[in-house]
């Protein structure tokens, strides 16, 4: 490509929430270096630091804006009605006219979107949105909170237009594409999100330690509780369990693991930097995880990806698309089911260095970091050629 070439990123995030947790890889916004210039716009008020910010978007040239949607907003606009978002929405288009990126970016199919859409239709310039979440309650014959039904009933008309209109929509799950379906959505691919590209590494050894280490990773809520997993430690023998995330139910489960004399074999670490995490994870024996999400959570990607050998639970509903074809052991929904498991495991030397093995050569198939990076630069590359096409 020629000449200085930008890209305007839309979100909603709080960066500054998600630089606080060191979940950030290389290049996230910037893959292979494509632009000279990103410019990320934040649908909120946080103020990020822009050094920390800066490996994001690699070599570019790093800019950072706001246009906050307030209750202010949500009232003018009369609940996020397309037709009445002209107001909030120009301060967006007269930037985008300032800078005229060759490509819009959204992470999320909201407000950012949306505004990605109108800066299209007044402009010309091509948008991507990814979707990070399956939306699987949102669709029919499913069971619905009161509180996700009614953000979702009031962004639908918002996201039927976005979605529609995106050059192309790349949900990070499989699990994703029945929703896009189900409202029209034509164009779109699967495009998996890039792990941790510098950190990650492979393990090699699978003798077991004594205490066996078993790590959990992730956030402590109703639905990644990992309260089957600690009760399921009562009956290993010699079994050591570190809990790596936080969330409302830290308190309770430690609580828990205090009552039933476990407080000594389990490990709650709230905090760590995804390099961190990366690079510590090869040295733990096994990995667990319950989720009752229909997308593959990142944790386990990253897992699977340094050979861990993982146990996930078999969940209600659907199935997780991902976990059907990967080396992974799948158990029963229960306290049993996981120290099944995870005797299993132990006791078996072949199958757990066979399944960490398999896992690594699965994952560096279907998701190595290299591969998903070149990934998002090939699709950004083929719609900046179509549009700059005679």
């Amino acid at each position: 490509m020629i000449g200085n070439t930008k890209l305007l990123v839309i979100i909603p995030d709080r960066i500054s929430s998600i630089l606080k947790k060191g979940e950030y890889p290389e290049r996230y916004y910037n893959p292979e270096n494509l632009f000279d210039e990103v410019h990320i716009l934040m649908t909120n008020k946080d103020k990020p630091d822009l050094s920390a910010l800066q490996k994001t978007v690699g070599d570019a040239k790093l800019y950072l804006y706001n246009l906050p949607f307030t209750y202010k907003d949500f009232f003018f606009s009369l609940g996020m009605q397309p037709w009445a978002l002209k107001q909030w929405t120009q301060p967006g288009l007269d930037l985008a006219r300032k800078i005229i990126p060759q490509l819009v970016r959204c992470h999320g199919d909201g407000l950012n979107a949306f505004l990605a859409y109108r800066i299209k239709n007044e402009l010309g310039i091509p948008y991507v949105v990814s979707i990070h979440t399956a939306r699987e309650d949102h669709l029919p014959g499913k069971t619905k909170k009161i509180s996700n039904s009614l953000v979702h009933a009031l962004l639908l008309p918002i996201r039927r237009l976005s979605l529609r209109g995106a050059d192309i929509v790349l949900p990070v799950y499989k699990s994703a594409v029945p929703f896009l379906k189900n409202i029209g959505v034509k164009r779109y691919e699967v495009a998996y999100n890039v792990i941790n590209p510098k950190y990650l590494r492979k393990k090699k050894r699978y003798e077991l330690h004594d205490p066996v280490s078993i790590v959990y990773v992730g956030r402590l809520n109703e639905h990644k509780n990992p309260v089957m997993i600690i009760l399921a430690l009562k009956s290993i023998n010699h079994g050591h369990l570190t809990i790596i995330g936080d969330g409302p139910l830290r308190p309770e489960l430690e609580r828990l693991s205090n009552e039933n004399r476990l407080s000594k074999r389990i490990s709650f670490v709230p905090a760590l930097p995804n390099d961190e995490l990366c690079e510590l994870l090869p040295e733990f024996d096994i990995f667990a995880i319950h989720s009752n999400h229909s997308e593959i959570p990142k944790t386990l990607l990253e897992a699977l990806l340094t050979g861990l050998p993982c146990i996930v639970n078999q969940r209600t509903g659907n199935p997780v698309p991902e976990l059907q074809a990967a080396p992974i052991l799948m158990v029963n929904n229960s306290v049993e089911g996981y120290a099944t498991g995870i005797r299993n495991l132990i006791d078996d030397d072949s199958l757990r260095s066979q399944l960490g093995r398999k896992a690594k050569a699965h994952a560096s198939k279907h998701w190595a970091p290299s591969k998903t990076e070149a990934r998002y630069a090939a699709i950004y590359k083929e719609i900046l050629y179509k549009v700059r096409k005679p």
